[in-house]
């Protein structure tokens, strides 16, 4: 089992940060970062403004949450918000892939030893979620409110005055790394610094820790997320305590157990469908998924003897970077060339058609149909 961070590409923020855009090293630096989503997907991102101490905190918080009684939980829910802020209970998402053709081919065409776990039963995923919007409110009326909905502050007493500190000073380190990488990919595909990062200015982003018990899902080969692609623009995640992500490389179809180094500060960043969609699929949403694996179960029986009265809750410190709801989401002239050499079709025109104009929310509205969020 590969370690992560001899697989994907290793880019150091702190360099783009600390010299002139111009200079040969941030060039060659965010070259590297638009190669490395091109080709696997995903990348690996040093970050020394990163903090373990502030990891923990939300690791902490995130476990004493999700271990909360049902009732409890159940009050922050917002199903008729599609589940875009609040807690999303286990056993409500389901994997899109499992009905979706396109995914299912890809599976298909895999080596039948890098397949994901079996998905075909198409039952919702065993993992809770908590959303909360890490945006800024557009000056103009949207046309998407439900994605743009207020943040959800848990009701249950001992979460008061520690849950809003915690969840925004997360989300922020996450946002601004992720950003940074949205301007380094941009420069690296020889667009303007902004690109991305002004399309997603009024973006309804997500700080969306996912949460799955080990008591009671914790047996060898349970699928915690089946195998999928995230529909927003850029994902970003922190370390977990426990492993079991899987994500697929591109280029060779390999199965990369995610891994991160027992120390430093590191971040792993994702593509999802709104970068393919901008880029006509020269950048490709990255497949993954979350199972329980020999690693998972390793660190299962050691977490119960150093840590006996933590819940044995896996949280991942996920954080989704969107688009605008009200951008109009069309692939970038200037990428249609490059992205033609990556798919089986005759024309720039025909690429286009592939990837037709709508706007971002009505892309979310269509994804989250698919997996269940909305009706």
């Amino acid at each position: 089992m590969s370690n992560l961070s001899e697989t994907l590409p290793v880019i150091d923020v702190d360099i783009f940060l600390s010299q002139d855009e111009t200079s040969q090293r941030v060039q060659e630096e965010c070259k590297k970062a638009a190669d490395a989503l091109v080709t696997y997907g995903a990348l690996l991102l040093h970050d020394s403004r990163v903090s373990e101490d502030d990891n923990d905190t939300f690791l902490d918080l995130m476990e004493n949450y999700f271990a909360q009684p049902l009732a409890d939980l159940e009050r922050d829910q917002r199903p008729e918000l599609s589940y875009q802020v609040g807690v999303t209970l286990e056993n409500t998402e389901k994997p899109k892939c499992a009905v979706d053709e396109p995914c299912l081919n890809v599976i298909a065409h895999l080596d039948p030893s890098e397949r994901p776990l079996d998905i075909s039963g198409h039952y919702p995923d065993p993992k809770c979620r908590f959303f909360w919007k890490m945006s800024t409110p557009p000056p103009y009326k949207t046309d998407y409110p439900a994605l743009n909905a207020p943040n959800v502050i848990p009701q249950a007493p001992t979460f008061n005055g520690i849950w809003e500190s915690v969840m925004e000073k997360c989300g922020r380190s996450m946002k601004d790394a992720v950003e940074n990488v949205a301007e380094m990919v941009a420069i690296g595909l020889e667009l303007p610094r902004q690109t991305f990062k002004d399309a997603g200015k009024y973006g309804p982003h997500l700080l969306a820790p996912t949460a799955s018990d080990l008591a009671k899902y914790g047996q060898q080969d349970t699928i915690l997320a089946g195998f999928h692609t995230d529909l927003n623009c850029l994902t970003i995640h922190g370390r977990s305590r426990f492993p079991g992500l899987n994500i697929w490389a591109r280029n060779t179809g390999k199965r990369i157990p995610v891994r991160f180094p027992p120390t430093g500060r590191f971040l792993l960043v994702q593509s999802g469908k709104q970068i393919e969609h901008l880029t006509a699929g020269l950048i490709k949403a990255g497949y993954h998924e979350v199972v329980v694996n020999d690693a998972t179960i390793q660190t299962i029986a050691k977490r119960k003897v150093s840590h006996p009265d933590r819940p044995l809750i896996r949280i991942s410190s996920t954080f989704f970077w969107h688009l605008s709801s009200d951008y109009d989401l069309a692939p970038i002239s200037s990428l249609l060339g490059r992205a033609k050499s990556f798919h089986a079709v005759e024309s720039e025109a025909s690429l286009e058609g592939l990837y037709p104009s709508m706007k971002v929310g009505q892309q979310v509205q269509n994804e989250l149909k698919h997996i269940a969020l909305m009706a």
